[in-house]
């Protein structure tokens, strides 16, 4: 056990598609270090949350090589916009991207970053949701993992980041395919997800219908591509046909804004892990994502088993 209190920034999938990536909860440490602790099947995860609210996190800066650094926030203030305090809120450039495409204001760094290969995708989740997005071309992969999609389909890749950001603006207004998808939705939809064929489906029609539109579209500099993204083999417990109706799950019991925390990995799902309670053998999906910007020691806790009944059929 460790008296450091570390700032949760919150969960990242890094490695490539063929590894399966690799999802870690991300920590800040007062000393501004970062440290990675590995969320894998079979990794047990113990913490707790040592004081009240959230604290900023920082902001992004974009450079000229069309990378992008992480500045921490210099005062580690309270968050008020979401993550952020004020000041790094409006020192952030990323927030900057998603007008870029209209004629908003842009840096040097930013507009390199947008210049690069940007991809276009339909994504499903557990439920049957399904949106429409954008990545860059080297997170092409791992932006779909840090979502936590069930099925995806890539259908356009772009010359650059204004015209995929016009293409997405287009499908959304056209099929109707929304931008964003809640993450208590995405937590919600994983207690009773629909059968991996039937969200194949759901995702295979809306590509096709964005597809479509694509062919008709007079808006230049992308191509039309068919091309399934490769999900992580650290969800398949939570979407592989044969675990569909065998077993029930239950949302995690215990709010992630106190107390102490401690269970076992069997899968995860983006930021949403399916959790295994000490003397407990029923699976509770935990929304990880609920813990960004608080502060946790880690230690060896466990969660406090709630009384269960399960469902008679």
């Amino acid at each position: 056990m460790t008296d450091t209190r570390y700032l949760v920034h919150g969960v990242f999938w890094d490695g490539r598609p063929d590894d399966g990536g690799r999802p870690v909860l991300r920590l800040q440490s007062p000393e501004g270090e970062f440290r990675e602790i590995a969320l894998s099947r079979g990794q047990r995860l113990g913490f707790e949350v040592v004081e009240p609210g959230r604290f900023c996190l920082g902001h992004v800066q974009m450079q000229q090589a069309g990378s992008r650094s992480h500045v921490l926030c210099a005062s580690g203030a309270p968050a008020i916009r979401g993550k952020q305090c004020e000041r790094c809120f409006v020192l952030d450039e990323s927030r900057l991207m998603h007008d870029f495409h209209r004629g908003g204001r842009t840096t040097p760094g930013l507009r390199d970053y947008l210049m690069q290969e940007h991809w276009l995708y339909v994504a499903t989740f557990a439920g049957g949701a399904t949106k429409v997005g954008t990545a860059s071309g080297p997170r092409k992969w791992n932006r779909l993992a840090e979502q936590g999609a069930a099925v995806a389909r890539y259908v356009a890749r772009a010359q650059d980041g204004r015209v995929v950001r016009i293409l997405e603006d287009l499908v959304t207004a056209d099929v109707g395919l929304t931008q964003q998808v809640r993450s208590a939705a995405k937590a919600d939809a994983l207690l009773q997800p629909r059968l991996a064929t039937a969200l194949d489906t759901v995702n295979a029609c809306a590509a096709a219908n964005v597809r479509g539109l694509l062919a008709r579209t007079a808006v230049d500099g992308f191509e039309t591509v068919e091309e399934q993204w490769a999900r992580p083999a650290h969800a398949d417990a939570l979407y592989g046909n044969a675990l569909y109706g065998n077993k029930p799950r239950h949302a995690y019991p215990h709010a992630l804004e106190a107390g102490r925390h401690g269970f076992g990995i069997a899968a995860m799902s983006g930021a949403n892990a399916l959790a295994r309670l000490d003397g407990s053998d029923t699976d509770f999906v935990v929304n990880l994502s609920q813990l960004a910007a608080r502060t946790i020691v880690l230690g060896d806790f466990a969660s406090d088993v709630p009384a269960v009944q399960e469902a008679l059929f």
